[in-house]
C-alpha cells in the first residue's frame, strides 16, 4: 500500500511538472511570418533598422542599403553606392538625414532621407561599422569596429566633430537615458557607457563572462541593457550603475537584440540556430526565456517596430553542403537568396 502511494505520490510531481512545462510554453508568445520580402544580391548584409517617422526599414547589405516600407513590403529604394560595404544605419529626421558607413573605406556617409540620394562622405576610421543616433546632443555616433574607435558627426554641419577611444574591439552601441551612449566592448568584454556631451567615456562596466557582446538593446524606462554574446548567454546590464542583474540562456550566433517596450519582450536573432530568442522582462529583476520563434539558419540581424511589434529579420538560404567560414564562423548562402522577413505578434 505504502509503495503503491509513493508511486502515485511520484506521478502527481511528475504530472505537475509537465503542466508547469506546458503552461510556459502556452505562455510564449505566437508569432507568424507574414511576409518575405526578397533582397537579393549583394549577398553579405548587416543592420537592420526600422525608422517610425518614414514607416521605412533599412537594410545594410554589400554595396547598398536597400529601403522597405514596413508595411506593404515594398522596396522603396536603394541608397548607393559603397565599395567597402555597409554595415549601419542611423536616421535623423529633423536634419532630413540618414547616415550609414563605407567599411574599409573608413568613411560616414550622409544621404537624404528623401531622395535617398548620396550626399557627403565624413571621414571616420577603419571598420567603421555600427551607426547611431544620440537625440540628447544630436549627434551621430559611428563605432570603427577593429579600430576601437567612436567618430562624433555633427548633422546640422555634416563634419566629424570629435574621436572617442574606445579601447578595443567594439560593437553595436545604443543611445540610453540622460545623454548616455552605450557601446559594447566585444574585445574587452565590457560595455562603454560615454557622456555624448563631453565625448568622454565614464565608465566600463565588465561582463567577464560574455564572449564577445555582439547585440545590445535598451528598456529605458526600466533602465537595463540586454547585452547578447556570442557565447549563448544574455546578460541584463544596470544601465545606470553598470551592475550585472541577471543573465540568460539563448541561441548560437546572436548579432542582434531588441525590445519591445509594449510587450515588455526582449528578442535576439541568433544566426547558427535560425531562431529568435524569446525573453520576458516581468519586472526589473525577472527576466523568464519563453520558446523560441523559429526563423532559418543565416538570420542573424533584425529590427522592431514597438508600436505594432512587428519584426524585421534578415537571413538567406543556406547552402546545403556548404561549411562554415574558418575565419568568421558564418555559414555560406545561396547567391541572391537574401529576404526580409515580416513577423507578427498573433494577438
Amino acid at each position: 500500500m505504502k509503495s503503491g502511494l509513493r508511486l502515485l505520490q511520484s506521478f502527481l510531481v511528475l504530472a505537475g511538472l509537465a503542466l508547469s512545462g506546458a503552461a510556459l510554453a502556452q505562455a510564449a508568445p505566437e508569432y507568424r511570418i507574414v511576409k518575405k520580402v526578397a533582397l537579393g544580391a549583394p549577398d553579405r548584409w548587416d543592420y537592420v533598422v526600422f525608422d517610425a517617422s518614414s514607416g521605412r526599414v533599412f537594410v545594410a547589405h554589400g554595396d547598398e542599403l536597400t529601403v522597405v516600407d514596413a508595411k506593404s513590403g515594398e522596396v522603396a529604394g536603394h541608397v548607393k553606392s559603397f565599395p567597402g560595404g555597409t554595415h549601419g544605419v542611423a536616421i535623423v529626421t529633423a536634419s532630413n538625414r540618414g547616415y550609414t558607413d563605407d567599411g574599409e573605406s573608413g568613411k560616414a556617409v550622409s544621404f537624404n532621407l528623401k531622395t535617398l540620394a548620396v550626399e557627403k562622405h565624413i571621414q571616420a576610421a577603419e571598420d567603421a561599422d555600427a551607426v547611431t543616433f544620440d537625440p540628447v546632443s544630436n549627434h551621430v555616433f559611428t563605432i570603427n569596429g577593429d579600430t576601437g574607435s567612436i567618430t562624433v558627426i555633427d548633422p546640422k554641419t555634416d563634419a566629424a566633430v570629435a574621436t572617442i577611444n574606445g579601447g578595443g574591439k567594439l560593437e553595436y552601441a545604443v543611445p540610453g537615458e540622460n545623454g548616455k551612449l552605450f557601446v559594447n566592448g566585444a574585445g574587452t568584454r565590457e560595455v562603454l557607457s560615454i557622456d555624448t556631451a563631453t565625448n568622454k567615456v565614464v565608465a566600463r562596466w565588465p561582463v567577464p563572462d560574455c564572449e564577445s557582446p555582439h547585440g545590445l538593446a535598451i528598456d529605458t524606462a526600466g533602465h537595463r541593457l540586454f547585452v547578447s554574446c556570442l557565447n549563448a548567454k544574455l546578460y541584463v546590464v544596470d544601465s545606470q550603475s553598470g551592475q550585472i542583474v541577471t543573465h540568460v540562456p539563448i541561441g548560437k550566433g546572436s548579432d542582434a537584440v531588441v525590445f519591445d517596450p509594449q510587450r515588455k519582450l526582449v528578442f535576439s536573432s541568433n544566426g547558427k540556430d535560425g531562431t529568435i530568442s524569446v525573453i520576458a522582462a516581468k519586472d526589473p529583476h525577472t527576466y523568464v526565456p519563453l520558446a523560441p520563434i523559429k526563423t532559418t539558419i543565416s538570420a542573424r540581424t533584425m529590427g522592431i517596430d514597438p508600436a505594432t511589434g512587428r519584426l524585421f529579420v534578415a537571413g538567406a538560404d543556406v547552402s546545403p553542403t556548404a561549411a562554415p567560414d574558418k575565419k568568421s564562423g558564418r555559414i555560406p548562402t545561396e547567391p541572391g537568396s537574401l529576404k526580409l522577413w515580416f513577423l507578427d505578434p498573433a494577438q
